[in-house]
């Protein structure tokens, strides 16, 4: 993509372009190609870990929606592709409705894309960051698209991960989560290190410290601190590649390097 939305800084990389080149699309610039490209050289199955993670939320929302969960919050949803999150939910379910948020202004530009609904269900589109959760659950785009006092699939899919402080990350999920109903659920998924050479490690360590990642994989025990509180769906936490999988032709979990879980939200006492 050559032209960019006014007032766009295509000179800065913003990991939505860089999913979107990755997965195949043309909504990216030239710094979201480096970056990409320097990201591949660290891991050279990336595009397939893209696609992965795709098929997990495509799988988990699907379960969600057959299974009576009819409100998602999708945050850090990218730019769209085929059969994103409100497409999958309203074939099981037409009336489901969906809230997606994203901060980069070039998401605002496809929002048509995202915004097409069924007539009985419902698609909005908010522009903000995960890293503020209170005015997202202020919005009164949201507020008037869902109904908090019933439950909610929250999805946070491939976001966290940009978030340096596994701290920070912790509190902006336990935040979201407190505002949903008993019976809300947790689709997340996340990058991590734990399949990784001690070679591949030091090379993406140093990506990081040059600012050509902005990424911090985590382990499966921090990653399921995520979970805190909820029940978590079988098969727990796993690559999302063996998450119900179509298939048992899987990848290996160190060329897909991402974990992928569902929880459900119970009764607070």
């Amino acid at each position: 993509m050559d032209d960019a939305p006014a007032g766009l800084d295509t000179t800065t990389v913003h990991p939505a372009r860089r999913y979107n080149y990755w997965l195949g699309g043309k909504d990216h610039f030239a710094a979201d190609r480096e970056s990409g490209d320097l990201i591949e050289k660290a891991h050279p199955t990336i595009r397939l870990t893209a696609r992965e993670n795709r098929a997990f939320l495509q799988r988990a929302v699907r379960h969600l929606a057959e299974t009576g969960i009819d409100q998602f919050l999708d945050i850090g949803t990218g730019l769209p592709t085929a059969d994103n999150t409100h497409e999958v939910a309203q074939r099981a379910n037409p009336a489901a409705r969906v809230v997606y948020v994203d901060n980069d202004p070039m998401v605002m530009t496809h929002a048509r894309a995202l915004l097409s609904s069924t007539a009985a269900g419902r698609t909005r589109y908010i522009e903000e960051d995960l890293r503020n959760p209170g005015k997202i659950l202020a919005h009164p785009m949201l507020r008037d698209t869902l109904d908090l006092d019933r439950p909610v699939g929250l999805v946070l899919v491939a976001v966290l991960h940009f978030i340096a402080e596994h701290q920070h990350a912790r509190d902006l999920v336990a935040e979201l989560l407190a505002a949903l109903a008993p019976g809300s659920h947790l689709v997340l998924t996340h990058g991590t290190a734990d399949f990784s050479t001690e070679q591949e490690k030091e090379y993406f360590r140093q990506l990081t410290a040059r600012g050509a990642s902005d990424a911090y994989p985590r382990s499966h025990d921090e990653i399921t601190e995520y979970f805190t509180g909820l029940h978590l769906l079988e098969p727990g936490i796993v690559p999302v590649c063996a998450w119900h999988p179509a298939t048992d032709d899987l990848p290996s979990p160190h060329d897909i390097a991402i974990y992928g879980g569902v929880g459900r939200l119970g009764e607070r006492r």
